[in-house]
């Protein structure tokens, strides 16, 4: 007879991934998947096209921590204006010794904490040392999770929050102020990017919101948007800047299992496959460099992959079993 399943809900979820554990999950199953060590094929998608939208399935299998997991996400982008998260998800997680379910856990707090994770884990290779200015582009949950998790990347002298609604900057603005960021509220995304040395796009906008002439020259920009119309980062950027992804196969594809951000300049001819500088596992492993000048711009460009969901969901997993944390239950 199989074990009860344990069920974790997301205000579990929350509670049960640190975010510096989450960094060190991620940059593991990040080298994994880059060594060849892991199995995560590129996600299946639905397409929901009167919505823009899309349900996708994501496997993968951790060796090195025993991850067996498969999300199921959504992917909704109109949903922003309706109040509701773009991104929804749930994580059922086997047993790799015999394919029994063992979890199931809420996944959308898992998608948003494990794509800044990612996002903190590819600026510590990519963003200046003496990087001070923060921009969050975009003011939704991706936004806000980038926030937090960039706050335990490094002390920042100032903070800058820019958005399509002057209205939602302001309030996540305050928000951020309330934690102890030093942040504030800008009037367009050019304010921002041109005082930035770090950027963090997080849109779902249909037109870019990172151009070049906004950038100065040694800054980093880290882009999680994803929109079926258009790339959040335009090509100037993508043709100067070196680019960093987490897998080459996923991000290089097109949409909507890649993003328009480097499939777009691809079919233009604007840059090549060699164009990708390298992903972020080889990062971790040393096989390739990260930043070489103080004068380059620099782009991690993120689709998501399944590795992470595996990382962030083995972690919280196990860190519940430690706890007591969660409900069992049978199936």
């Amino acid at each position: 007879m199989s074990a009860p399943v344990l069920v974790l809900t997301r205000r579990d979820v929350e509670s049960l991934l640190d975010p510096d554990a989450l960094v060190d999950a991620v940059a593991g199953a990040m080298a994994d998947l880059s060594a060849g060590r892991a199995s995560a094929p590129a996600r299946t998608v639905a397409s929901v096209p009167e919505r823009d939208a899309f349900l996708a399935a994501m496997p993968a299998y951790l060796p090195s921590s025993g991850a067996l997991v498969s999300k199921l996400v959504t992917l909704f982008p109109h949903n922003a204006a309706r109040g509701l998260h773009t991104h929804q998800a749930v994580i059922a997680a086997f047993d790799p010794e015999t394919g029994e379910m063992r979890a199931l856990l809420d996944g959308t707090y898992v998608t948003a904490a494990r794509t800044a994770a990612c996002s903190v884990l590819a600026a510590r290779f990519l963003a200046r040392e003496d990087s001070e200015v923060l921009a969050i582009v975009g003011t939704g949950v991706q936004a806000r999770a980038h926030a937090r998790a960039m706050a335990h990347f490094r002390p920042w002298r100032e903070v800058l929050v820019a958005g399509r609604s002057p209205e939602r900057v302001r309030v996540l603005a305050e928000e951020l102020a309330s934690l102890g960021l030093p942040a504030r509220a800008c009037a367009s995304y050019q304010e921002a990017l041109e005082r930035a040395d770090v950027v963090c796009a997080t849109t779902s906008s249909p037109e870019p919101v990172v151009r070049r002439e906004w950038l100065r020259e040694g800054t980093h920009v880290g882009s999680v948007g994803f929109s079926a119309e258009g790339p959040e980062v335009d090509a100037a950027t993508v043709v100067d800047a070196l680019v960093v992804v987490e897998s080459r196969e996923s991000a290089l594809a097109p949409y909507p299992v890649g993003s328009h951000d480097l499939s777009w300049p691809l079919r233009e001819g604007l840059i090549s496959p060699e164009h990708v500088h390298a992903e972020v596992g080889e990062l971790v492993l040393g096989t390739r460099p990260g930043r070489t000048s103080r004068e380059q711009i620099t782009l991690y460009k993120s689709v998501g992959v399944a590795a992470q969901d595996a990382a962030a969901a083995r972690l919280a997993i196990s860190t519940a079993e430690e706890r007591g944390v969660g409900t069992r239950i049978e199936l």
